[in-house]
């Protein structure tokens, strides 16, 4: 860089200051309704990545944060080479993975379906049905399940009874276990998921759909060429979300449907950290499993980015 540059250089960066100033200044509103969101990520994820260290130490309480002894990777092998390594991993990704693919499409297709109700009434009651589980803890619904499917008296086996067959013990039996936590989370949470799509739904030009009717297109023709385009930007922004979370299987309801009996189908990486880091207290071996998580989570997320890119023509 010549003497002429490098003057030009020095030049120019007042001026960006002062035109990022000036660009502050105009949209202070906006900027001042940003703030509160800022704050919070700065507060509640920023600041505590500094707990990192800890995945790279073997914590003592004694000795405390800065004290602990470094142990470089022995907490990542730890886990690796643990003997309920290749088990956990097996029933997160394929719980993750039922979830992704029936839990993800639900929403979906129940939005679909209430895009189609004419009548008002009945869209809004079956909406408002579908999305009133969302609310509910996972310990209130536990305590649904336990009504409808205990060997004993739960509906669901009274009903099997009543027909001839034979009583099945859905919350202990290892063979439903994974069927059980999809299908529970399905219930929870499809109302919910919907309400995202029916407001994508509702921004499309109703022209598209008249044009699609001129030319002779029946109602499924309409849904695939006009439908799914038209929500096709939120879909893949909710599907990379989701990617993100892939390791994610859900503590909360794990933790609860989980036993004794059924443990060895359903017993994911969260709660095998619940046990390891907060009851036996190897804080360093529960933040290296969480690290192991988030840089899984942020490789899918950078390769579905690049795919969404590829085939969609923009990047989000």
């Amino acid at each position: 860089m010549n003497l002429a540059e490098a003057v030009n250089t020095q030049k120019a960066k007042p001026g960006l200051a002062l035109k990022a100033m000036r660009n502050v200044r105009r949209h202070k509103v906006m900027y001042l309704l940003l703030l509160p969101g800022l704050i919070y990520f700065f507060i509640f994820k920023y600041i505590p990545m500094f707990g990192l260290i800890l995945a790279f130490k073997k914590y003592n309480v004694v000795l405390g944060f800065w004290d602990s002894p470094w142990i470089g990777l022995g907490n990542f092998q730890r886990f690796i080479e643990g003997v309920y390594f290749w088990n956990l991993i097996e029933n997160t990704v394929l719980i993750s993975l039922y979830k992704l693919l029936f839990g993800f499409t639900a929403p979906i297709i129940l939005a679909l379906m209430l895009n189609e109700v004419s009548r008002k009434w009945l869209k809004r009651s079956v909406q408002t049905i579908t999305y009133l589980p969302h609310f509910l803890s996972w310990v209130i619904i536990y305590g649904l399940m336990v009504s409808l499917l205990s060997p004993g008296e739960g509906f669901v086996n009274v009903l099997l009874k009543g027909f001839g067959f034979g009583t099945i013990d859905f919350l202990t039996a290892p063979e439903w276990a994974r069927f059980i936590v999809v299908a529970s989370d399905i219930w929870r949470d499809i109302g919910w998921g919907a309400i995202l799509y029916l407001a994508a739904l509702s921004g499309i030009d109703p022209s598209l759909y008249e044009a699609a009717r001129i030319d002779g297109a029946s109602k499924w023709r309409q849904i695939w060429h006009v439908t799914l385009p038209g929500i096709r930007n939120v879909i893949i922004i909710m599907l990379i979300i989701r990617l993100s979370h892939i390791l994610d299987a859900g503590f909360d309801q794990i933790f609860m449907l989980a036993n004794s009996f059924n443990s060895e189908k359903i017993d994911i990486i969260d709660t095998w950290v619940y046990r390891e880091g907060i009851q036996r207290l190897q804080m360093g071996l529960a933040t290296a499993v969480g690290f192991f998580k988030s840089i899984i989570g942020l490789v899918l997320v950078v390769i579905a980015n690049q795919v969404a890119k590829k085939f969609d023509g923009q990047i989000f």
